[in-house]
C-alpha cells in the first residue's frame, strides 16, 4: 500500500491518477474529506502539524510519496515550516515499518542553503537516518508555474526573469509524477537521487515565444534584477531576510543554475520527458 502526501498539488494531482491506472493499491492523504472526494480515489485525512493523524495514516502502509508546501515567507528567526512537518511524517513511517520514502526535493540542495535549498537538506538528512529505505527526486522549474502565476508574471501579463536569456530546463509535473510512480511500484533506485528536468533548457524570451502562440497575442518579457526582486516582495509585506534569499535564488537562476538537462525520467520511465510545446498543447485551455 502507497501513500501519497500533497496529493492535491501538481504533482500528487497526476501521481493518483496513475496509480489507478497501474491498478496498484495507494491512498492519498488529504486535509479534509471534500478534497479526497474531488480527487476521487482513495484518501485518509491528515495533517503534518498533527503528528496522531499522521501516525494513523502511515499504518500498513509500505510505500511513502513524501512532498509538500514548499518554503513559505515566516519571521526572520523562524526555521520553514516544512522542516518539522516532513521529519513528521519520516519519524511516523520508521516507527510504522515503512519500506521505503520517494521525497520530492529541490534541485541543489545543500547545507546552508536559501530557502528551500537548505530546509530540504535537512529534510533529507533526516530521512536518511532514518533507516527507512530512501530515494530522493531534484526536479527543475516547473512548466505548471506558467499556469498559476507563482512569481512568474508582472501585473501587465508580461513575464518577468532574473536574466531573460538564462536557459532553465523545465519539466511538466505530469513527468515528475511518472517517475515517481516507478519508484514506489518498482526495487530500483534505493539509495538514489534522481535530477530530473525536461528535455530541453529555454531562456524566457523563448518561453515568452511559446505562450504567444499559444495565446494567440504577443507576450513580453521583463528583466528584473535582485535587489528589485527583493523590494518587490517587501512592498508586499514578505519580511525582509525571505524577501533578499528569494532575490538570492533569483539572481543563481539567472546564472543558469537550471540550465543543466539530464535523462533520467527517460532512465525511469522509458520515455522521453513532455517539451514545453507539448504541455502547452496539453493545458490550453487552462493556459488561456
Amino acid at each position: 500500500m502507497i501513500l501519497v502526501t500533497g496529493a492535491t498539488g501538481s504533482i500528487g494531482r497526476h501521481l493518483v491518477r496513475r496509480l489507478d491506472e497501474l491498478g496498484v493499491p495507494f491512498k492519498a492523504l488529504v486535509r479534509n474529506a471534500d478534497q479526497g472526494r474531488a480527487l476521487r480515489c482513495p484518501y485518509v485525512v491528515g495533517d503534518f502539524d498533527e503528528p496522531e493523524s499522521i501516525s494513523a495514516a502511515v499504518a500498513g502502509i509500505d510505500r511513502v510519496l513524501l512532498n509538500g508546501a514548499g518554503a513559505v515567507p515566516t519571521a526572520d528567526d523562524r526555521p520553514q515550516p516544512m522542516v518539522g512537518q516532513q521529519k513528521t511524517v519520516i519519524d511516523a513511517a520508521a516507527r510504522a515499518g515503512v519500506r521505503r520514502i520517494v521525497k520530492v526535493s529541490v534541485w541543489h540542495a545543500h547545507q546552508g542553503g536559501r530557502l528551500a535549498q537548505g530546509a530540504h537538506w535537512e529534510i533529507e538528512r533526516h530521512l536518511k537516518a532514518s533507516g527507512v529505505e530512501w530515494s530522493l527526486l531534484h526536479p527543475s522549474g516547473f512548466m505548471q508555474n506558467f499556469l498559476t502565476g507563482a512569481g512568474t508574471f508582472d501585473d501587465d501579463g508580461s513575464l518577468i526573469a532574473p536574466a531573460v536569456d538564462a536557459p532553465v530546463s523545465y519539466i511538466d509535473c505530469h513527468d515528475i509524477a511518472a517517475s515517481a510512480a516507478v519508484l514506489l511500484t518498482e526495487p530500483r533506485g534505493a539509495g538514489e537521487t534522481f535530477v530530473l528536468t525536461g528535455p530541453e533548457a529555454l531562456t524566457m524570451r523563448e518561453v515568452a515565444g511559446h505562450l504567444g502562440g499559444a495565446l494567440g497575442r504577443p507576450v513580453g518579457v521583463v528583466g528584473l534584477a535582485a535587489a528589485d526582486m527583493a523590494a518587490r516582495l517587501e512592498a508586499q509585506g514578505v519580511p525582509r531576510r525571505f524577501a533578499d534569499d528569494v532575490a538570492h535564488l533569483w539572481a543563481d537562476v539567472g546564472t543558469g543554475s537550471l540550465a543543466a538537462t539530464t535523462p533520467e525520467v527517460e532512465r525511469l520511465t522509458g520515455r522521453e520527458p513532455r517539451t514545453f510545446a507539448a504541455f502547452l498543447a496539453a493545458h490550453g485551455d487552462a493556459l488561456r
